[in-house]
């Protein structure tokens, strides 16, 4: 079974599958640096016994929060409730009162973990608190929970309703990093370098917990700056994982800082997630530095499924093939398997493989209307496959496919183009109801500095690009779009 072109049934990718061996997080050389966050080092002596300490101190519990601060109390938290075999709850320091509350009242833990003198909100404060702190000396080890065990629950956006708690087993984790690491050519001899929250699928799971699961070094700065990011590649870093503003501020570094764009031209890898890339930011990274951005897809509840090689040099656009592992398909309006392939050819994206998670958190009717018969995810997100098996995302079926007289548009097609007309700096592009269309396409532009072009430039650029039908109706001029902490455009927002 490959992992390129399309099977007789209509899946893409796959490979057999198997149990990822040994310890989620083995054992590596003692007295080496395991991470760095915030200028604070841990060898994994020193993070095994800070961990082994956190451990003792809420085995048994039945769930941990943990205070998901950019510092190594955090990474002792986590590595702590893993090895004691205790689902960690992750909780966004900079959630609101409201959002904790909903947090911890859903999920029940009995202790909250956090590193020394962290201040923590009411809901968190009133539960028994264990100190992530630095410890010298070994640490044995405990025994290896089953595969199967819940490790995290990672709670989503919610940008419906109240978020849910996503339930991801050990052997989700240890299976996706492993067929990243495969697909990535990622070795200990790397090392990875990301500002990202450690509270995400992203930052958590692929940036802290890959690097320890890999063997290779960790470099987190504590907060995004281009000047961070080059001064770890300067010393050592040889991949970096990030999200799409953190590449398009590192594109505009990169024009007037050597420092920067030298520091980039030297990664061996550059990976962007969680968003599209805009091309713009994509091209001008090629031409500043020489170097490529490669594309992954994932969400919390299936982890990353789709991700370009690091030898593939055709997929500029795309979130490149299914994982090791992993199989996708894409259905039709009416949920059936669709056989065709071509940029016309839009359907929602459905997987299933090792990666996924266990369902929500006492959530069944959640869970049963997310995964359908033969354990195949249902995404919500669009997308269109080439002949190489590559996919492109198209954006959310419910935000960014856009029907209008009879056709099916992609968001993300028309804000690339318009991304590329000078004084816009960012664009989001919605369907809003439309008596004689049934939806009409809308922009939202935020201008930069120089002034955005007219309503009439914009769609007249579209329509010379792209097909007539994909031209905004409404262009709208705002100040800012609304994000949330990944960075993603948070559509529904707009115009509320």
């Amino acid at each position: 079974m490959t992992n390129t072109g399309r099977r007789s049934d209509h899946r893409i990718g796959g490979s057999s599958r198997r149990e990822p061996a040994g310890r989620l997080l083995p054992e590596h050389d003692p007295g080496s640096t395991a991470l760095r966050i915030a200028g604070q080092s841990l060898t994994y002596e020193q993070l095994a016994a800070s961990a082994g300490a956190v451990a003792s101190a809420i085995g048994g519990a039945r769930r941990a929060a943990v205070w998901a601060t950019a510092d190594t109390g955090c990474a002792i938290a986590i590595v702590g409730a893993l090895t004691a075999g205790v689902p960690a709850v992750p909780v966004n320091p900079g959630a609101g009162p409201r959002e904790v509350a909903h947090i911890v009242a859903d999920a029940r833990p009995d202790v909250v973990v956090a590193a020394p003198g962290a201040e923590l909100p009411d809901a968190l404060a009133a539960l028994e608190r264990v100190d992530a702190g630095h410890l010298s000396g070994s640490a044995s080890w405990w025994p290896e929970p089953p595969p199967q065990q819940p490790a995290l629950i990672v709670y989503t956006s919610g940008t419906t309703g109240l978020p849910k708690g996503a339930v991801l087993p050990r052997r989700a984790l240890a299976a996706d990093i492993d067929a990243l690491a495969a697909a990535w050519c990622w070795t200990p001899d790397d090392v990875l370098t990301h500002a990202l929250p450690l509270f995400h699928v992203h930052g958590l799971v692929l940036g802290l917990l890959g690097a320890l699961r890999v063997g290779s070094r960790l470099e987190h700065p504590g907060r995004f700056t281009p000047d961070a990011i080059a001064g770890a590649l300067h010393g050592g870093a040889t991949m970096v994982f990030g999200v799409p503003t953190m590449y398009h501020r590192l594109a505009g570094a990169a024009g007037t800082d050597a420092t920067v764009a030298s520091a980039l031209a030297g990664a061996r890898l550059l990976v962007s997630g969680s968003a599209p890339l805009a091309a713009p930011d994509r091209r001008l990274i090629a031409e500043r530095c020489g170097r490529r951005v490669v594309e992954r897809y994932g969400m919390t509840e299936t982890l990353i499924t789709c991700a370009t090689r690091a030898d593939d040099t055709g997929a500029a656009g795309t979130v490149g093939q299914p994982v090791d592992g992993v199989d996708l398909r894409l259905v039709d309006d009416d949920g059936a398997v669709m056989a065709s392939t071509g940029p016309d050819a839009v359907g929602e994206i459905e997987v299933r493989g090792p990666t996924l998670f266990l369902g929500y958190l006492d959530r069944p009717d959640a869970t049963a209307a997310a995964v359908g018969p033969g354990g195949w995810f249902r995404t919500g997100d669009a997308a269109t496959v080439d002949d190489e098996g590559r996919i492109r995302i198209m954006g959310r079926r419910s935000s960014d496919i856009i029907k209008s007289g009879g056709h099916k548009i992609g968001a993300a097609e028309i804000e690339g183009v318009l991304l590329e007309l000078p004084g816009v700096a960012e664009v989001a592009v919605t369907g809003e109801p439309d008596d004689d269309l049934g939806e009409r396409v809308v922009a939202w532009i935020v201008p930069d500095a120089a002034g955005a072009p007219s309503a009439q430039v914009c769609t007249e650029h579209v329509a010379e690009q792209l097909a007539s039908h994909k031209r905004p109706r409404v262009v709208r001029f705002v100040d800012r779009l609304p994000r949330n902490d990944m960075g993603k455009v948070l559509k529904h927002q707009l115009g509320s």
